[in-house]
């Protein structure tokens, strides 16, 4: 404290300099960002890709999440079996994720994601994209649809192996188009039907366990333009589920023809989740 009319020493101006140095400081940092208030963590979002595609089908999505700053990552999906792709998912978030996770699935992977989530990873939301949302007991290919034809849909290729045959399921190429991609360039409807990954016969036949949706919140991004998954049909699971629903005139492959409407669903449900 200093007297009226009495010269400040060097110390007292240095403590007086000091504290206002601290005080302007404290005043330009954020308060999320002082000690004591840790900003929130954002949830990583796992992006499940479906039957006869890959992991590259999320790109575009994966990079507007990234410029929003979330972390993303694209899980591989062996399509061998509901119970067994289930399972390897869960070892992929045990071990690769720490923190919430929004879980987003496409077509038969959504089956997976609906059998996937465990205690062990902080799931908090999934996001179905055209996809398939079982209740327990059933198949992916009774969601199909009474009308669904296999031997019209898809060429089949048989391979034994450890003395086991397996029947793996190709859209054909003349359809896969149409079916599949009506909404993007037929040349690259082309390229995506050369470069499909085959699901097993086997997986599309197994009944799905409990579903995770019953505890879970859900959205449902649904193309009403879906030609191998109709439309009404991903409705009436959508609404099964609870789901909030968002339509949008695009195909089954919605997100490389509709990334956005994909990425506003993500951002929908981390947003009511947080």
């Amino acid at each position: 404290m200093l007297n009226q009319g009495e010269p400040p020493s060097r110390r007292q101006v240095v403590g007086v300099l000091g504290a206002a140095a601290v005080a302007s400081a404290t005043a330009s940092v954020p308060a999320a960002a002082r000690p004591g208030r840790p900003a929130a963590v954002k949830p990583t979002v796992v992006l499940v890709h479906g039957a006869w595609a890959d992991a590259s089908c999320w790109q575009e999505v994966t990079r507007r999440l990234q410029c929003h700053g979330h972390p993303v990552l694209a899980a591989p999906n062996a399509l061998r079996g509901l119970s067994a792709d289930a399972a390897d998912l869960n070892s992929f978030l045990a071990q690769r994720v720490t923190g919430p996770v929004i879980l987003v699935g496409h077509s038969y992977g959504g089956a997976v994601v609906t059998n996937a989530v465990t205690p062990a990873v902080d799931v908090r939301a999934l996001v179905y994209v055209d996809a398939f949302v079982p209740a327990q007991g059933e198949t992916v290919l009774s969601l199909q649809g009474e009308g669904a034809d296999p031997a019209a849909l898809f060429d089949q290729v048989v391979h034994e192996q450890h003395g086991e045959q397996t029947v793996d399921l190709y859209i054909k190429p003349a359809l896969f188009g149409d079916l599949f991609a009506g909404d993007l360039a037929p040349a690259t409807a082309r390229q995506l039907a050369a470069a499909q990954r085959p699901v097993a016969l086997s997986a599309l036949l197994e009944p799905s366990g409990p579903p995770a949706w019953r505890s879970l919140p859900s959205w449902y991004v649904l193309g009403t333009e879906d030609h191998i998954l109709p439309p009404a049909r991903q409705r009436s699971m959508a609404r099964r589920a609870r789901s909030r629903i968002i339509e949008t005139a695009g195909s089954h492959l919605v997100m490389l023809s509709r990334p956005g409407v994909v990425v506003d669903a993500v951002l929908s449900a981390v947003r009511a989740t947080a």
